[in-house]
């Protein structure tokens, strides 16, 4: 039997129950619903509102649809621009032209155009940087029908590509500007290494001016000299002269000035012409020294200036038997004269007594003598020689031992044979040497007593 109120043979529906949806499943149905509600924007409000501009012209470029995001980049109202307007219009001056000669013929044979960068007319005179792209559209029958172009805004690219050349200007400036500062520099270290030379020309000129530009020949005798000058750009203090005083003597002297450059070139001058004087005027060592005192005393001392020097000055006379010579000496505070013997021994010839010429009033000097037999050779020198700085870190002087012990093994010698060693001696001492130093050499030949050829003073 069927329940009441059914009809026979109709399978009876369940019971009116609620479906049991999760929590997670309900929250779905919510998100496709909003996102579907989304999708239903309509094609014109996407057309108005989309991130770039839209506009479609007739083929005059006359203004048929413009959307809201174009107008509103723009600053325009639409009932001023839409059948008012041609795309031209809305560009610069440059757009415009750029518009008329390039982009309009090359979209009329090409049928689209894509990026082109142009400028557009924005409210109070804005400029709007935009790359525009346009296509064509034509008829069932190919006729063309509009053009649909679309606009996007350039701002930021403009400003990009402004910043990077501006910054290349920038580089480009910096660049320009080094290598104009390079070039400047090379033209200045250029001039300089000029003018330094020229100085060192004219400073090389100077000192030749004070001492002798090459020794005489000496009958009897042989004579030689070097002069080493540590720095191309200033004077040198060191002298040394050889001339004779008739009746076959000569006289010679070696010494050395303080001080450096002009003041020393001063002295240096003085010195010489007053010694050179006093011994026309009285040979004899002691007074010749007395005289230079006396005279750099009252010159410079004497006003509040003192100026002094050491030197050696001696009498050399060639003698007629067995080819020896006479040599009378005195000091003024200079290192001791070294006698190199033909028989290999060296010994200083001690000259005490003597100080500093023009240091004081009245300053003692005496004589000291020595014969000089066929192979002898008498050296005079200045204390760059000794006080020449040597070992790895240039702590030790070569002081007057190490002379003696130099001079011993070159021995026997002649004056050139010796002055040629020492100057190999002076190279080795590389920047250990940073004096002046002057050598003069004399001697009796061993066998010829002829005269020989002098060396000349080296630059």
């Amino acid at each position: 039997m069927c329940p009441a109120g059914e009809e026979p043979g109709r399978i009876p529906e369940p019971p009116d129950v609620q479906p049991d949806v999760q929590p997670d499943v309900q929250g779905a149905s919510a998100t496709d619903a909003a996102f579907t509600a989304l999708l239903e924007d309509s094609a014109e409000d996407l057309y108005q509102s989309a991130p770039c501009g839209y506009l479609s012209t007739l083929m005059d470029g006359t203004i048929a649809k413009i959307n809201d995001t174009l107008l509103d980049w723009l600053g325009l109202e639409r009932g001023t621009v839409v059948g008012r307007l041609r795309f031209p219009d809305l560009l610069t001056v440059g757009g415009k032209l750029y518009h008329e000669t390039h982009f309009a013929p090359l979209l009329r044979m090409q049928g689209e155009l894509r990026g082109i960068a142009l400028e557009m007319k924005a409210a109070e005179g804005r400029r709007l940087p935009v790359l525009v792209s346009s296509v064509v559209k034509h008829g069932s029958e190919g006729e063309s029908l509009l053009i649909r172009t679309t606009v996007f805004d350039a701002s930021d690219r403009r400003a990009y590509e402004k910043e990077l050349l501006r910054r290349r200007q920038d580089a480009e400036q910096a660049r320009a500007e080094a290598e104009q500062a390079r070039a400047e520099a090379e033209a200045a270290r250029r001039q300089a290494e000029a003018d330094r030379q020229r100085l060192a020309d004219a400073l090389a000129v100077l000192q030749q001016s004070l001492v002798p530009s090459s020794l005489p020949a000496v009958p009897g005798l042989e004579a030689a000299v070097h002069y080493h000058t540590a720095s191309p750009d200033r004077l040198g203090g060191d002298f040394y002269d050889l001339f004779p005083l008739g009746q076959g003597r000569w006289a010679f002297f070696l010494g050395d000035v303080c001080g450096k450059g002009p003041q020393a070139a001063s002295l240096t001058s003085l010195t010489r012409y007053t010694l050179r004087a006093a011994a026309l005027h009285d040979p004899e060592p002691v007074v010749a020294l007395a005289t230079l005192n006396t005279v750099l005393y009252d010159r410079y001392a004497a006003g509040g200036d003192p100026r002094f020097c050491t030197v050696i000055f001696g009498i050399i006379e060639p003698g007629t038997d067995q080819g020896g010579a006479t040599v009378r000496l005195a000091s003024g505070g200079h290192p001791p004269a070294l006698v190199v013997r033909a028989d290999g021994r060296a010994d200083f010839l001690s000259t005490p007594g003597g100080l500093l010429v023009g240091a004081v009033p009245a300053a003692p000097f005496s004589n000291a003598q020595t014969t000089l037999g066929p192979g002898d050779t008498l050296l005079l020198y200045t204390d760059g020689l000794t006080e020449a700085r040597t070992g790895p870190a240039r702590e030790h002087l070569f002081g007057d031992t190490a002379l003696q012990t130099f001079a011993v093994d070159q021995a026997p010698t002649t004056p050139r044979q010796l002055i040629t060693a020492l100057t190999g001696l002076l190279d080795s001492f590389g920047d250990g040497l940073d004096d002046d130093t002057a050598l003069l050499a004399l001697g009796v030949p061993a066998t010829d007593t002829s005269p020989s050829p002098t060396t000349n003073p080296s630059p």
